[in-house]
């Protein structure tokens, strides 16, 4: 026989909720709240957390010197996963470990990364890519694209990066080449896609998946077109959500923007992921330019870029229900989880979807 109490504290408490851990905050003062999964009901061995970095941008200066800001970013969020109860089942990276794309930059990203506790997945940024093209970054971290499974979801990884080739023969040096797709708004940047072969690939590889499973994928630029002057934008990106289409459940997880985004298309919610180096405003805020912010995101209290911590990040995602959850650490500024409203059938700021809630954001810059 059922208790009702019992029930009542089962419906009461998400299974998958989220309580800050004070436990961390005793033992590491100087460390952002971590956070602790507590499971309620059938505690369906589907259910897992994983982590999500991206964005660290480091940068050489000289000798064993690199910029310690763009370092403690990196280093906070490391020690942040080590510190994470339950363990992250993994780790993504998601792209712009480096500044320039640097052996000194890379091998200084592996070397903090590689104080995780957690297998890591790697997702390449422009910024690891267009110094050597991305030679340096298969020999450490493996293949630019890729898929796997994990507890019933497909994760695909894809190289959302690449350029046309005439764009990438017309520089006189791999270093003026990656210096002009290393700045944002740079006019002399080229738009990026997935390409061709790569969505022939992954046609292939989403042939052997259930139009039932859940699907995850993994981009550094976005896969949809948000805004061209700065490169938040894969010129093909319509013909990869064509791919993802037949699937029921579609998330798609990307770096590059280093600001809160999210935003439906069909069946696919596309959510963006912090930066742990700088954030970046909207165009609305930075050059008075029509917002270009998709309808349904709710745009966070402007971060101010002078500001070395503010609104920078990192998250926490679970999925529960084929759906992704996602958990907005960011520092000096205040957390937001973005969760998928099934009722509504896209993804919403629990706390600032309503209009009257929101915190109006900051337009100075």
């Amino acid at each position: 026989m059922c208790n009702p109490k019992e029930e009542f504290m089962k419906n009461k408490m998400n299974r998958r909720s989220f309580l800050k851990r004070s436990a961390v905050a005793a033992a590491a003062a100087t460390l952002p709240l971590s956070l602790v999964e507590f499971s309620w009901g059938s505690g369906d061995s589907r259910n897992f957390t994983f982590a999500y970095i991206s964005d660290s941008h480091l940068t050489h200066v000289k000798g064993a010197q690199f910029v310690r800001n763009f370092d403690k970013g990196l280093k906070k969020a490391v020690t942040e996963c080590n510190f994470m109860s339950p363990k992250p089942d993994f780790v993504v990276y998601g792209g712009d470990l480096a500044q320039l794309g640097k052996r000194e930059e890379l091998d200084h990203g592996l070397e903090i990364m590689s104080r995780l506790r957690h297998p890591v997945k790697w997702v390449i940024g422009e910024h690891d890519y267009y110094l050597d093209l991305g030679k340096y970054w298969q020999e450490k971290m493996g293949s630019l694209h890729y898929s796997f499974d994990h507890k019933g979801v497909h994760f695909v990884v894809l190289n959302s990066i690449l350029t046309y080739d005439a764009w990438i023969g017309k520089w006189k040096s791999p270093e003026e080449r990656m210096s002009n797709m290393a700045r944002l708004d740079n006019p002399n940047g080229s738009p990026f896609m997935v390409g061709q072969k790569q969505r022939e690939w992954l046609k292939r590889d989403l042939a052997k998946v259930s139009k039932k499973s859940p699907i995850v994928v993994m981009s550094h630029s976005p896969l949809y077109k948000i805004f061209k002057p700065w490169n938040f934008w894969t010129d093909d990106a319509e013909k990869v959500q064509a791919l993802l289409k037949p699937f029921q459940k579609v998330t798609v997880l990307h770096g590059h923007v280093h600001q809160i985004l999210y935003n439906q298309i069909g069946n696919i919610t596309f959510e963006a992921m912090m930066s742990t180096s700088w954030p970046w405003p909207y165009p609305v805020s930075y050059i008075k330019k029509a917002n270009q912010v998709p309808r349904l995101t709710v745009m966070m209290n402007r971060a101010d870029p002078f500001h070395e911590r503010d609104a920078t990040g990192w998250s926490v995602l679970n999925l529960d229900d084929g759906r992704v959850t996602n958990h907005y650490k960011l520092w000096e500024n205040k957390d937001r989880v973005l969760k998928y409203d099934k009722r509504l059938g896209y993804p919403i700021d629990v706390e600032y979807q309503a209009p009257a809630k929101r915190i109006p954001p900051q337009e100075h810059y």
